[in-house]
């Protein structure tokens, strides 16, 4: 269990008031238990198709329903369309308050799947996932906890949880273009990508990749009121900004579409290894991310114009 925050996130009413309603912000607590869940041996590792990664989709439908998001399809299930075993996005919506801005979309994302069972290291063979990626998925659960209950956003916001990526993300190609042939007015899409483990001398919080195509950084530390994220040259070099499931929005919408990060190449040596486990990650630097994110995407999401500019 964890503490309610004292302080008090003011909400508009149908009446016009203004009105309290108390929200708990995200703790470190509340993020391992989501953790301990996600990354536990008993979803063996959440490939794609497999009964781990169906536990997986179950426990995030819960939530997205527990937390006040409409199905944005039918059901929050989205079958991919480009793999061969039964595979689910799963996607949720929460209309903006505002008549006109409510018609433009923010994406926000991140892949729920790994890579399953692999060769064994040190007898151990299940690739849990933890920091790729349930701490991005868990970041999006979070941010679309506090949305989902305190309904602050003008523009609506999409949430949606990938299958796939591990497969060449094949869940957001999916969705993207899906969404692209709908018509959807996506102003933006942020992603969130193995955030678990702080990144250890530098002066910003995260970076981003693709951090030269547009201008969300400097929009994000402006709203932050800090130096929130940052350059990180390794990801320019290794070309991030194409590997992850930001791509394809950009590939089919052309609008500003990126990847948060924590992971530098040098604070993590667990990828895609059976080592890459709860009890590695750092559950305070998850839940700073989580806490100083959310009030970047409710300026973004409020604000009067599309301040985010492709360079």
């Amino acid at each position: 269990m964890y503490s309610i925050f004292a302080a008090l996130i003011m909400v508009s009413c149908g009446s016009g008031q203004m009105t309290q309603t108390p929200f708990a912000p995200t703790t470190a607590d509340r993020i391992g238990e989501m953790m301990n869940y996600l990354a536990s041996n008993d979803l063996k590792g959440r490939e794609a198709g497999t009964e781990g990664i169906e536990m997986a989709a179950v426990y995030i439908e819960n939530y997205f329903k527990s937390y006040g998001l409409a199905p944005y399809f039918e059901s929050y299930r989205d079958t991919l369309s480009n793999f061969q075993k039964p595979s689910y996005n799963l996607v949720g919506v929460i209309e903006g308050n505002d008549p006109e801005l409510k018609d433009e979309f923010i994406l926000i994302g991140a892949h729920y799947d790994h890579i399953g069972v692999v060769n064994p290291e040190n007898g151990d063979a299940i690739a849990n996932g933890a920091n790729d990626n349930a701490s991005g998925t868990i970041s999006v659960l979070e941010m679309a906890r506090y949305f989902g209950t305190q309904k602050t956003n003008k523009r609506s916001l999409i949430f949606a949880l990938f299958s796939a990526e591990e497969k060449g993300l094949l869940g957001s190609k999916h969705l993207a273009k899906k969404l692209k042939e709908e018509g959807l007015s996506l102003y933006t899409m942020l992603n969130f990508e193995m955030t678990g483990v702080p990144m250890q001398d530098k002066d910003y919080l995260m970076y981003i990749t693709g951090y030269e195509m547009s201008n969300l950084a400097e929009v994000s530390n402006e709203y932050a009121g800090e130096n929130l994220v940052g350059f990180l040259p390794t990801a320019k070099e290794f070309n991030l900004y194409q590997r992850s499931d930001n791509y394809p929005f950009h590939q089919e919408f052309g609008v500003p579409s990126h990847t948060f990060c924590t992971f530098d190449f040098t604070n993590f040596a667990y990828y895609h290894k059976p080592g890459d486990e709860a009890g590695l990650m750092d559950f305070e630097h998850m839940s700073t991310v989580v806490n100083k994110t959310i009030p970047v995407i409710e300026k973004i999401a409020n604000a009067a114009n599309q301040e985010i500019k492709l360079n």
